[in-house]
């Protein structure tokens, strides 16, 4: 049988529940008003981040890396009445964006955006979560990783973006910094005894990390 992936995504995208209007909506603000659209999580990545939030039932999420907010509003639709996201955002030409897209959603109560270097805004949050999404800079995934751990629960689930990085992960020689930050942090995470660890290769690829002591 000879397909092609694009059928093949296609199909699986005419297969899953449908992406709700304002996500389409924003889909193309996304691709009108920004340089790089193509890092929006979109239809199939975000309908897996709502259905894993689902099956984590969490009270807290955080985020790092905000975008145009797409990704947060998936997971949000997950949040009880009184859970909350915290997405973190560090170009602050976005802050505009971003309060607009979450002030217009149904979910404007369950959100708070941070403006700012992840790796300082997270020692400040007095919360424990449940699910973090990390999808910041490639050069610091491990050190988001050792900064978020301390905040998971026990059985919390950490999801982390990018990290088969178009196949550069398997360049030996590689001398890119993003490349070699998200090699860090897969070799690491493969060998951390504290946790249990999938990659699903998925778009980019999504490394699950379920927090187990």
């Amino acid at each position: 049988m000879d397909t092609t992936s694009d059928s093949i995504e296609e199909y699986i995208l005419q297969h899953i529940d449908k992406e709700p209007a304002y996500l389409k909506k924003l889909t193309r603000e996304t691709h009108l008003y920004t340089l790089k659209p193509r890092m929006l999580s979109g239809h199939l990545q975000g309908r897996m981040l709502k259905m894993f939030c689902n099956m984590v039932s969490p009270k807290n999420i955080l985020e790092i890396g905000a975008f145009t907010g797409y990704s947060a509003l998936c997971m949000a639709e997950s949040l009880p009445k009184g859970g909350m996201l915290h997405t973190i955002e560090v170009n602050d030409e976005m802050e505009e964006f971003l309060d607009r897209v979450f002030s217009e959603s149904d979910y404007a109560d369950r959100i708070t955006l941070h403006i700012g270097d992840a790796l300082k805004v997270i020692p400040q949050l007095d919360v424990e979560f449940d699910v973090a999404f990390i999808d910041g800079n490639k050069r610091h995934y491990l050190e988001y990783f050792e900064a978020v751990y301390p905040k998971m629960k026990v059985g919390g689930l950490m999801i982390a973006d990018n990290t088969l990085w178009d196949g550069h992960v398997l360049e030996a020689d590689s001398r890119d910094a993003q490349t070699l930050g998200v090699k860090k942090f897969n070799d690491f995470v493969a060998q951390d005894d504290r946790v249990e660890r999938v990659i699903v290769p998925v778009r980019d690829g999504m490394t699950l990390v379920r927090k187990i002591r």
